[in-house]
């Protein structure tokens, strides 16, 4: 066994004072301790505000231009960047290559865990290069203590090649600095159990990249309002929701709704264009086309704007004008 150097001085590897007892607490007391300590991911999100608009809007610039999302990391945080990843073709209609999860040990570490691997520091440039990466694409490293071989090696390489490399990480820059052009620091401080940074720092980065994601998919104009107009309707569910999403913003009833879908063949943007538009699919699809698929554009070129009604909760809050 050959260990790394003493990690001690990261504020994720100390102990917390606060769970010094956690082992002899009551099953109450224990909860309790937890939800109060987990508020801190929120506040440590909140100071990495600055960075994370920053990050949007260079992903957003890069990918506007043909270039692709990449995560990378090792054990938990590896899977919350391929967790996040994984939902962007589902809500956005992305294709799968535009945002990619990078996990240290592939598919099978996402079951079972393999963290020796993080240790390789020419194991996360073999696995980008392996996805040619580039540098017209944009990197996510990932890693909660700063320090993991394989996430640091991977960003050197983004950063030699003049590709967007950013880095998360949940302890200060002085403690573990990272290259990149962008550094997203979320300061969660010690966890209750001392070093498992799948808690609050996990949650945190889980955070962090919901955000993330979302800007950049908003910033490409894949979100009319707050409504996922790039949804794909693959399952039942979604279904469900693309018809209320043609309800809400183009008033058609579900019975208008499901053969205008069916016509746009699962697209909500199309079929909110041919409804709004008066457009067979193929003009819906020329005109979206022509404004890189953003909806809002699209229609404003030919003097529509969608008002979307108030929501089921502001109706019944609405003061009641006929009384």
């Amino acid at each position: 066994m050959n260990p790394s150097e003493n990690r001690g001085y990261l504020t994720t590897e100390q102990s917390n004072p606060r769970s010094a007892d956690l082992d002899v607490l009551s099953t109450d007391d224990l909860v309790k301790l937890f939800i109060d300590e987990d508020r801190k991911p929120q506040l440590a999100v909140e100071g990495a505000s600055g960075a994370l608009s920053a990050a949007i809007d260079a992903v957003a610039l890069r990918l506007s231009r043909g270039g692709r999302l990449f995560y990378i990391g090792a054990g938990t945080s590896g899977r919350l960047g391929v967790l996040d990843a994984a939902e962007c073709p589902p809500t956005f209609c992305s294709p799968p290559e535009l945002v990619q999860g990078v996990l240290a040990g592939g598919a099978p570490a996402l079951l079972r865990s393999s963290e020796g691997l993080e240790d390789l520091e020419t194991g996360g440039v073999d696995d980008l290069k392996g996805h040619q990466f580039s540098a017209d694409d944009c990197l996510v490293g990932i890693a909660a203590g700063g320090t993991t071989p394989y996430v640091l090696g991977a960003l050197q390489y983004a950063v030699d090649l003049d590709a967007l490399a950013i880095a998360m990480a949940c302890v200060p820059a002085e403690q573990a600095p990272m290259p990149c052009h962008l550094d997203v620091r979320l300061i969660t401080g010690p966890e209750l159990l001392t070093g498992s940074t799948r808690l609050k720092a996990g949650t945190a980065t889980k955070m962090a990249l919901n955000i993330l994601s979302t800007g950049v998919m908003v910033k490409l104009g894949k979100v009319y309002g707050n409504r996922m107009v790039d949804v794909s309707a693959s399952n039942s569910k979604l279904v469900d929701r693309s018809l209320r999403i043609l309800t809400d913003l183009a008033g058609l009833s579900r019975e208008q709704g499901l053969p205008l879908l069916t016509e746009a063949q699962g697209s909500v943007k199309r079929a909110l264009v041919m409804a709004a538009g008066s457009m067979d699919l193929e003009q819906a699809h020329i005109l979206l086309a022509n404004h890189d698929g953003n909806l809002r554009a699209a229609l404003g070129s030919i003097g529509i704007h969608l008002n979307e009604p108030l929501s089921r909760l502001e109706q019944s809050q609405a003061p009641n004008r006929n009384s």
